[in-house]
């Protein structure tokens, strides 16, 4: 359904329609990125740019984006999305047309730094929990709300990754031990005595024979809480 709401960075308190696209535990909306974009920070080419968005991930992944909201500003349509940017949590407006067709999950993913646990909620029910390592207090696993950016498997036998490694929209302002460095993962380890607790640079790190079953239930774009 199509509402009104009141926008004045849009241009000149401008009304406009808008359509909520996620709630997060019951159903969010992800999309591919299929034009590179600026993300600005309200829906007009005229507002401030808070980055630029490529095709892929710093792993080579299509680039995905969780949406947020849409809105109809003077005859064009904007999404409102979550960005995976520096600083880490910040949320964006780029063009629809440079997203693809809107994908669906009811899945939604919430980690605490503190409990040092994990937990996968389907349609409103938690269905996964296991206890996990985050960021040490030199390099801390950052706060707020990003999500599952791409998924990672054919890491070797004995890896610090484990056999499976999901990459998210978080990214440190330090190296982190992902790959390419600087993005948050969520990832297996070959030091499973270190969990829990909080030996990492930034990443989440979970038992191997708990992320194969996280893997069996977690699909890209869920949306991500980390508290």
């Amino acid at each position: 359904m199509l509402t009104a709401l009141a926008l004045p960075a849009a241009g000149q308190g401008a009304r406009v329609k808008r359509q909520v696209l996620s709630h997060p535990g019951f159903i969010s909306t992800w999309a591919y990125l299929e034009s590179p974009t600026d993300a600005y920070a309200a829906p007009s080419r005229h507002a401030r740019v808070l980055g630029y968005l490529r095709l892929t991930t710093q792993d080579g992944t299509s680039e995905l984006l969780f949406e947020q909201q849409r809105v109809l500003v003077h005859g064009s349509w904007w999404v409102q999305v979550r960005l995976p940017l520096r600083p880490a949590g910040q949320i964006g407006w780029v063009p629809k047309r440079t997203l693809g067709a809107p994908q669906t999950v009811h899945t939604y993913v919430v980690v605490s730094t503190e409990k040092m646990t994990l937990t996968l909620y389907r349609d409103g029910k938690v269905i996964f929990v296991t206890r996990v390592g985050t960021g040490k207090p030199s390099t801390p696993t950052p706060h707020g709300q990003f999500y599952i950016r791409d998924r990672l498997t054919g890491f070797g036998a004995g890896s610090i990754y484990g056999p499976l490694a999901f990459g998210t929209s978080a990214l440190s302002n330090v190296e982190t031990d992902w790959p390419g460095g600087g993005v948050i993962g969520i990832h297996g380890t070959n030091e499973p005595s270190l969990i829990p607790g909080h030996p990492s640079h930034g990443c989440i790190r979970v038992p191997n024979w708990e992320i194969v079953q996280l893997g069996r239930l977690l699909p890209i774009g869920t949306p991500l809480t980390i508290e």
